[in-house]
């Protein structure tokens, strides 16, 4: 097998050069501990308020309200956590196709805490019912609770996208705390999260060519939290432990070069989806699609034929050098298929796969992927099948 194509960006993307080489000095010469008072920490930690200044200033926030973590899972535990331990939340509403590490956060803190908490109604496409919510808000105010609003900006899985401003309107106005999953969006759309209205927003530098184990919390400015994790006095006695240098770095440095880039990559990939959209069509008319096109533009969720088996499929595609998912890579170990396709209902007859696409996808890649799917769904292949 010497082809490949790469077509699991959703799940993480290739470093980009740029950044590997922006990292790499703080791995060597700048290797000091940033919370040395010499040099060379000094070196350091100067490097470390200087990204943080970079991302602030690109998701149009104040410095100080940026916080650097592991990753989008802290980021979102941290979240969920202040809110119910320091900010007095009851409730928490929230949507059955969040990532788990929303959905099973919200559940420990509701078995462990004592607080409650309901999904908002969502349409067929996946869409919030902003109706939903604000009744929910309203019948758990007069019920003496206060709460947590959490809704990600963008699926990981089908797509769909938050009407994230009106969200915020509508938490506003009830007194909510706002908590956001933007691991898919941000580095992938100019954002400014002032106008978001979040409390807190969550990302992760490798989902759009940065550092695996390097992500950010942004929590507003006035919104009191403690520590998820305790010990030294790192990220304003917020985040214990000795900070990820280069990987902070490596964040800032992807964040820069996404933004600068933004026009031409967005039409690019807009341009590799709608390719990979055509091709299936062509193959077979009864593959269909989780998302409208105005959806997240580097997800394409496509429905095979009756018959097909979504494991199977995977492990096809896998032989030929096609890497794609069945959902979100952080549930690939667990012995269930896809929480968000069951969550709406599609009661779907064959296999769901998610392609996903990044500015290092190739036209080649979009072609030697729809060949070979077409030569897996030939009628003479019954290994698809169940």
């Amino acid at each position: 097998m010497n082809q490949i194509a790469y077509l699991d960006n959703a799940a993480t993307t290739q470093v980009d050069p740029e950044v590997l080489e922006t990292m790499i000095p703080y791995m060597k010469e700048c290797y000091g501990n940033p919370s040395s008072t010499y040099a060379l920490g000094r070196d350091s930690r100067s490097a470390i308020e200087s990204a943080r200044k970079q991302v602030a200033e690109i998701l149009g926030v104040k410095a100080t309200s940026i916080y650097f973590t592991s990753g989008g899972t802290e980021s979102n535990n941290t979240a969920i956590a202040a809110s119910v331990n320091d900010l007095g939340c009851t409730h928490i509403i929230t949507s059955p196709i969040e990532h788990h590490a929303v959905l099973h956060t919200v559940k420990h803190y509701a078995k462990n805490s004592k607080i409650s908490y309901s999904f908002v109604r969502l349409n067929a496409a996946g869409d919030v019912d902003l109706d939903d919510l604000e009744r929910q808000l309203v019948e758990y105010a007069k019920n003496g609770h206060k709460c947590l609003v959490s809704l990600m900006h963008a699926n990981n899985e089908i797509g769909v996208m938050l009407e994230i401003e009106s969200v915020g309107t509508i938490a506003r106005r009830y007194g909510a705390i706002f908590h956001s999953d933007c691991v898919q969006t941000i580095g992938h759309y100019p954002i400014n999260l002032i106008n978001f209205g979040v409390h807190f927003a969550s990302a992760s530098a490798h989902k759009f060519h940065g550092p695996k184990g390097t992500g950010i919390l942004y929590v507003s400015d006035g919104t009191k939290f403690g520590a998820l994790l305790h010990g030294g006095g790192q990220e304003r006695k917020k985040r214990a432990g000795t900070e990820n240098v280069h990987g902070i770095i490596g964040f800032a440095k992807a964040l820069k070069l996404s933004m600068e880039n933004f026009l031409y990559d967005h039409s690019y990939i807009k341009s590799l989806n709608k390719r990979m959209r055509i091709g299936l069509k062509e193959i077979a008319k009864e593959i269909t699609f989780n998302h409208s096109e105005t959806s997240l533009y580097t997800v394409l969720s496509a429905n095979f034929q009756s018959g097909s088996n979504t494991d199977l499929m995977l492990s096809l595609l896998d032989s030929k050098g096609i890497y794609a998912s069945g959902g979100s890579a952080c549930s690939s170990t667990e012995d269930e298929g896809s929480h968000v396709i069951s969550a709406l209902n599609r009661n779907l007859p064959g296999a769901t796969i998610r392609f996903s696409f990044s500015k290092m996808t190739s036209v080649e890649d979009i072609d030697f992927a729809i060949e070979s799917i077409k030569g897996i769904l030939t009628p003479t292949n019954h290994a698809l099948s169940i």
